[in-house]
């Protein structure tokens, strides 16, 4: 790409995405995860209105009377972006790949979290940790950010988010804030997910083309696994095909459901041709 195309791009993206931050995502973002960011302080008695959740059980079970634990919010957060950049994000049958799709989603949270005085860094992967930039504060450093989205080229295809996630763990020691921007088009990751969800907040948001959950009667199509490079030829005008197909789809997404799930990991999943931002909005509510 030529350095002034490359400009253009990512002064087009910051301008969109940092507006998306400044004007839709202000005070959103900080209700959303200020709670995360979080170190004990002291415990003491349950008062009415207080977070159950915050509940020290051990202490109300000596006491014999509830007592609940008192946190002091930390001066800045870390924020993660765990970006997939394996082969099957560049695909896309409607205006955009679902690497476009990624990249802006990126880009915002990367604004929503300077705009905060917190820390943002980037892990890219594929079956293997392709390239980590460090969490720093600041616009230059998100702008280097939205620079490697654009133009990174992994070296494998492939995708392995467990190997991420074991990487993300022992890599960042203090506790963060880690968003998995992927099509998870993968399986086995689900007891490496947990253990890092242990140490810091996962955040796992799907993006997917509409031609993934659900094929048209277009007659043969050749297609092609971005990841594998194999090649097969399929009758979309068979019902029973098609049928199959979305069968597939929707019990995928069942599974991934399940096992954000049981991992205590929020999950938003959301199509090439979504609203993100009210997909984001919705996340951010509900974590408040």
């Amino acid at each position: 790409m030529e350095t002034n195309d490359l400009l253009k791009k990512v002064r087009k993206i910051e301008i969109k995405t940092r507006g998306l931050s400044q004007n839709i995502f202000a005070g959103e973002y900080h209700t959303a995860f200020k709670g995360r960011g979080m170190t004990f302080s002291e415990v003491r008695e349950y008062q009415y209105g207080d977070d159950v959740r915050a509940i020290d059980w051990n202490v109300t079970a000596r006491f014999g009377r509830p007592f609940i634990k008192v946190f002091e919010e930390e001066r800045e957060l870390t924020v993660i972006l765990l970006v997939d950049a394996s082969g099957s994000l560049d695909f896309g049958t409607t205006n955009q790949f679902k690497k476009d799709i990624i990249t802006e989603v990126a880009a915002t949270l990367a604004f929503s979290t300077i705009q905060n005085n917190d820390k943002v860094g980037a892990i890219f992967f594929s079956n293997r940790v392709e390239k980590f930039i460090p969490p720093k504060k600041g616009k230059k450093h998100v702008l280097q950010i939205i620079r490697e989205l654009l133009v990174f080229k992994p070296e494998s295809n492939q995708t392995d988010i467990a190997e991420a996630l074991k990487y993300f763990t022992n890599a960042i020691k203090k506790r963060s804030t880690a968003f998995i921007i992927s099509d998870f088009i993968d399986s086995g990751f689900e007891r490496t997910l947990s253990i890092a969800n242990n140490k810091h907040d996962i955040v796992a948001l799907q993006v997917y083309d509409i031609r993934e959950a659900e094929i048209p009667n277009v007659g043969m199509i050749k297609i092609k696994d971005a990841e594998s490079g194999e090649r097969i030829w399929m009758d979309t005008s068979d019902k029973r095909l098609r049928t199959a197909y979305k069968h597939h789809w929707n019990e995928r997404q069942l599974k991934l459901q399940k096992i954000f799930k049981q991992s205590g990991v929020d999950f938003v999943s959301m199509s090439t041709t979504d609203d993100y931002v009210s997909k984001l909005m919705k996340l951010f509510r509900l974590r408040a």
